[in-house]
């Protein structure tokens, strides 16, 4: 080991040390009782097989961006993640899934491995160190910074060019990531674009779109409904509703029955009629929510006015939907990330901007990448 890797180990033991009493704190927490005890303790948290291809990637966003990989590579396919929701969605493709341990435990947590596959930010010097030291031919994909943390980056430059040193290939979302990157010693830079955007939303039905603005309320939530209702009116257009879950359907359709009295609006349930001619409709039906979309002129996403996380925004952007959203979006973030031109607004203001529809901004997508070259390269490093 060189001397920087062994005073990096020394001076993350201290660290460790330090914070094992807000570590176990913190992990009575029942949103942690799994993660920190994987983490920090390796509790329930044993080594991958031998010579798989390994895949780490923090969070929803970034696992779900990775699902095609994971699906290509099927049983050979073990992941690593950092957050719950990370884990949460990896188990939807595989049974393979770790939490990352700590650095200090990777020198006796990583073995050897064919790939190593990291995604975006998730420059962790032990990761890289360790893994290229068991024979593993290590890639950065998806890689990007942005214009806010690029001074954060340039100030530990002589970290991230220690970091580099171990990482074989860098696939870039953009050139001028790429020249970034290369500042801070990445070598082996190819640019694919953003891979979170390979895979675009279908529609399976063409729906015949009213010839007025039609609202969507996308995956709403309990009280969201009733924020949305209250600041709508009929002059912004037709408002659909589309609540997340199904089970909650006959509430939905409750509250609006009761909205509506003494008002003048029209309404009905979708599976009752399949047109959107009423002021206000009810998808009490799962499944076509894209087809919606494309027909849509404005998506207010919901899952960020309640404390939720909010929802996907790649899907309405795709389409060319205007994006309203509340600011709980803390789950989304790398995927509103990939987007130009949405609006991350408050409760109160949600009836403003619906009045002021015409002049809000249609979305713009960064440009969509392909995972064929990351295959390519993982294939011929098998």
């Amino acid at each position: 080991m060189s001397l920087f890797s062994i005073f990096y180990y020394l001076l993350s033991i201290i660290i460790y040390i330090l914070a094992i009493p807000y570590l176990l704190y913190k992990s009575k927490n029942s949103k942690y009782k799994q993660a920190i005890p994987s983490k920090f303790f390796l509790r329930n948290n044993p080594k991958f097989k031998e010579n798989g291809i390994w895949f780490h990637s923090c969070s929803m966003g970034e696992t779900i961006a990775i699902k095609p990989l994971l699906e290509y590579y099927n049983k050979d396919a073990n992941v690593s993640v950092i957050t719950n929701t990370g884990y949460e969605q990896a188990l939807k493709t595989t049974s393979n899934v770790r939490y990352l341990p700590f650095e200090i435990f990777l020198p006796f947590w990583i073995n050897k491995q064919k790939v190593l596959v990291v995604m975006e930010a998730e420059l962790w010097f032990m990761l890289f160190f360790i893994a290229k030291r068991r024979g593993a031919k290590t890639f950065l994909i998806n890689a990007r910074i942005s214009d806010k943390s690029y001074k954060s980056y340039k100030r530990f430059s002589f970290l991230y060019k220690k970091i580099f040193e171990n990482i074989d290939k860098v696939f870039a979302q953009s050139d001028i990531d790429k020249k970034r990157l290369e500042e801070l010693g990445a070598k082996d830079v190819e640019v694919i674009g953003n891979i979170k955007l390979a895979q675009l939303p279908k529609v399976k039905n063409i729906l015949e779109k009213p010839n007025t603005t039609l609202i969507t309320a996308a995956s709403t939530h309990e009280n969201e409904e009733k924020l949305i209702l209250s600041s709508y009116k009929k002059e912004h257009g037709k408002l659909v509703i589309v609540p997340r879950h199904p089970e909650r359907f006959e509430k939905v359709d409750i509250l609006i029955k009761e909205y509506i009295k003494n008002k003048n609006f029209t309404y009905h349930k979708y599976s009752e009629k399949n047109d959107f001619d009423s002021d206000i409709i009810l998808v009490d039906k799962m499944g076509i929510l894209n087809d919606i979309f494309s027909i849509s002129d404005v998506v207010i996403l919901g899952g960020a006015f309640e404390k939720i996380g909010g929802h996907n925004p790649i899907e309405p952007a795709y389409f060319g939907c205007k994006i309203i959203s509340g600011k709980n979006i803390f789950n989304q973030k790398p995927l509103f990330e990939c987007i130009n031109n949405y609006y991350l607004i408050e409760d109160n203001q949600l009836s403003e901007y619906l009045d002021n529809i015409k002049n809000l901004k249609k979305p713009v997508l960064t440009k969509a990448g392909s995972i064929d070259p990351i295959i390519k390269e993982i294939n011929v490093s098998r």
